[in-house]
């Protein structure tokens, strides 16, 4: 089980700094809604290994870049479909 939550860990830096990386090339948008899905699978996967790993200020604030990613899809998709 702790190699797993290794690999996600590793997984979760993968994504995160892929998303970075492809935003500031320009392959990105960050209004993109693959950029805030790679945020928020880096994201839940940083709360899952920190959280296993006992990091529990890292997991917290984990919590909250998943929530931000969310809005980013979820809250922006029905604020723009009002009329």
């Amino acid at each position: 089980m702790q190699f797993a939550i290794e690999v996600i860990g590793w997984a979760a830096a993968a994504l995160m700094l892929s998303a970075y990386v492809l935003l500031t090339m320009g392959r990105l948008n960050a209004h993109s809604h693959l950029y805030h899905w790679l945020n928020i699978l880096s994201g839940a996967g940083f709360v899952l290994n920190s959280g296993w790993n006992g990091a529990y200020p890292s997991a917290s604030i984990n919590v909250v870049w998943v929530a931000i990613g969310l809005y980013g899809v979820l809250g922006r998709t029905q604020s723009n479909s009002r009329p």
